[in-house]
């Protein structure tokens, strides 16, 4: 969870049509007399020449972890004729009140009445936007389907309108060995941090100490719901997209956890809307790798001007959906660049893009069904996946996946004749496959791979599903040993393009550790070939409108405030084999880095390690442990935080602990230790 700012590239804008004002410190109170803390950045002239806003709204922190990315947008949209606001959520920063879980209904609350708040100012014209990554981009659908008068608009990046398809609880009904814990470690740490001394005084410390007590560590409730329920259901706004009637501007990119949400609400969602996907991870595109990077203010720039202001930016009269085609290239475990090209859609779903089915038989991918069926046997390898790359990537180095041979020799595949000609693919790729299993609970997990000439074996994108959940992530049911079902797999959804020369690969497994929590027994899946089992691909032929597309001005930002580096970052990502006790250790470590902003004399840094282990044959090993440091300060005032969480399970339970201890300087001031189990539903 990275929140610094790579400046190398951008091309910085000091001088604007507004001057700015900065307003370092305001409290917007609530009506139960709660307090959220403000920063904003305003047209000097703004009371006397009032102008719309732009809301940003999150739990990192405006003072310190976000400070760095938050001084390269807000200032450059205020510059631009915009009060753009930054506040903390209740329980974080310098807000006040606990932040008991992500997305609950207080949130939204709160998020309308700072939008009244805004309202009511004298620098106001009474319309609003949001702006948001992440959390950010969730909590403006969110607030966009309460449909606050004064909200006109909002861009949405990296986010989801489904929180139990895409997010890093649960995916396929399959639960996230790989993101839940790791998440919820990194909110527990987060949320343990203190407000800021010089902003609330001498409470700070008996608000830090309240704050440690009461906030819970969300990894037990999101466990204890381990099916689509209502407590998902909240918050995902595509349980009635029309409740948003509002213009959205929809961002994601190839190497993003949440991508498939974009092509889902183009779909789905009633009112204006633009859809704009790259090849980037998880990050806003001005500054994303891989790259290329664009001039996304500029792009925010003219939606906000076309719906707060009222200008004829041209925006709406470009198609729908912008999307990035990735060239193939060796696998990588990180780009900075992905070569490709965009391409435009006018409507989705898209007319032009066609289904192409090919058949499995044997190890082989055909263009036509197999006549005399075959049954192919796919055992579990409990490692299978361990070079699968990180589910969310945020641009680190050892993000992607590794070369897929890698992974081949553990599940099985098939695979394409070498391809007379190009194949240009745009949407969700699907798996159809009619099976049978050995056990009662089981998953199919599938990858689709670029296997160049030369064997290497690129991903491209990857599916997978409990198959209890095979007809409803709401209701499961459990197989029936050796009974045959037809399932679909839907895999995220991609652009690529598969050049002539090379194979398509298709590789399926019932296992996928650490993205998939191990089914409780080692399962045994029948595949049987014939015309309810293939693979289908969203074909795109080229189109003329490609040609003609405007293309995206360089990337431009305000300047980046100055900070000191005490700490540089360090990244590493490591699998170790035990060769006697046949365990498997995936060791991933990120030093963020310690930083100090002169401005407000601010120190800040953390470390984080994650480590999955699984031993050979056995799913019921398989644990995961998650560990942070973190620490914020200035001069005297110095504060740090260690936390351990793990999780592991047996054949009926998951086992959770969760370990938080806070120091001020050297003295331990807070120590707390929580645990459960927590009964296995159908996963």
């Amino acid at each position: 969870m990275v929140f610094n700012v790579r400046d190398e590239s951008l091309s910085i804008k000091t001088e604007f049509p507004r001057t700015i004002r900065e307003i370092e410190h305001v409290w917007i109170p609530m009506s139960d007399g709660t307090r959220l803390a403000a920063k904003i950045w305003l047209p000097e002239d703004a009371e006397q020449n009032p102008v719309p806003a732009i809301l940003e709204y999150l739990p990192y922190r405006k003072n310190d972890f976000t400070a760095l990315r938050d001084s390269i947008r807000h200032p450059y949209f205020s510059g631009h004729g915009y009060a753009s606001i930054r506040v903390d959520m209740r329980g974080s920063g310098d807000s006040d009140g606990i932040l008991y879980d992500e997305y609950l209904p207080q949130e939204q609350e709160d998020a309308l009445e700072v939008l009244d708040w805004i309202v009511s100012q004298p620098w106001s014209t009474g319309s609003v936007g949001m702006i948001g990554k992440s959390w950010g981009g969730f909590n403006g659908l969110q607030v966009a389907a309460r449909r606050h008068p004064a909200l006109k608009t909002i861009i949405t990046l990296c986010s989801t309108d489904d929180r139990y398809a895409d997010d890093v609880h649960y995916m396929g009904g399959c639960l996230l060995a790989s993101d839940m814990l790791w998440w919820a470690s990194t909110m527990l740490v987060y949320n343990g941090r203190p407000a800021d001394p010089q902003i609330v005084g001498d409470s700070w410390r008996s608000t830090w100490l309240e704050r440690l007590e009461k906030t819970p560590p969300y990894v037990e409730e999101w466990v204890r719901h381990q099916r689509r329920d209502a407590y998902w259901k909240h918050g995902s706004v595509c349980e009635n997209h029309s409740d948003i009637n509002i213009p959205v501007f929809a961002v994601g990119g190839w190497a993003d956890g949440y991508t498939n949400a974009v092509l889902r609400m183009l779909e789905g969602l009633p009112g204006p809307k633009k859809g704009l996907i790259g090849p980037w991870a998880h990050e806003y595109p001005e500054v994303a790798v891989p790259g290329p990077a664009i001039g996304f203010l500029q792009e925010c720039l003219r939606w906000w001007d076309h719906w707060l202001k009222g200008l004829d930016t041209g925006i709406m009269e470009e198609p729908l959906l912008r999307a990035w085609i990735q060239d193939s290239v060796p696998p990588k475990v990180d780009y900075s660049e992905r070569p490709g090209h965009w391409v435009a859609e006018t409507e989705w779903p898209s007319p032009d893009i066609k289904p192409v089915d090919f058949w499995l038989d044997e190890k082989n991918l055909t263009k036509n069904p197999v006549t005399d069926e075959q049954s192919i046997t796919i055992s579990s390898i409990q490692e299978h996946g361990l070079y699968a790359g990180v589910w969310c990537p945020f641009g680190q180095p050892g993000d992607l996946a590794s070369d897929q041979r890698l992974e081949d020799a553990k599940s099985v595949c098939f695979r394409t004749e070498p391809l007379k000609e190009a194949i240009e693919i745009l949407g969700f790729p699907e798996v159809s496959v009619e099976l049978a299993s050995d056990r009662p609970n089981a998953i199919l997990a599938a990858r689709l791979c670029d296997v160049a000439p030369d064997g290497s074996s690129t991903l491209i994108t990857w599916g997978m599903l409990n198959l209890t959940h095979r007809d409803s992530h709401e209701f499961p049911v459990p197989l029936k040993p050796n009974e045959r079902y037809t399932v679909t797999v839907r895999l995220n959804a991609n652009g690529y393009t598969l050049l002539a020369g090379h194979q398509v690969q298709l590789a399926l497994s019932p296992t996928y550790w650490p993205h998939a929590w191990p089914s409780p027994e080692p399962v045994t899946l029948t595949v049987f070939t014939g015309e309810k089992t293939r693979l289908i691909l969203p074909v795109r032929p080229p189109q003329t409108r490609d040609e003609n597309l405007p293309p995206f001005r360089a990337p431009e930002t305000a300047a980046i405030m100055e900070r000191e580096i005490l700490r540089e970052e360090v990244r590493t990502r490591k699998v170790e084999y035990d060769l006697i006790n046949g365990i498997w250790k995936l060791d991933d470590f990120s030093d963020e880095g310690e930083r100090r902003l002169p401005k407000t004399g601010i120190e800040y840094g953390s470390t984080n390690r994650n480590l999955y282990t699984i031993k050979e044959n056995d799913p019921l090993s398989s644990e995961v442990r998650c560990e942070w440091t973190m620490k914020v300060g200035r001069g005297d005032w110095q504060t740090r935080l260690e936390s351990v969480s793990t999780m592991s399970s047996d054949a009926e339970r998951f086992y959770l602990t969760n370990e938080l201890t806070a120091f001020d300087e050297k003295e331990q001031v807070f120590t707390k230790t929580w645990k459960t189990e927590i009964p296995r539903d159908f996963v």
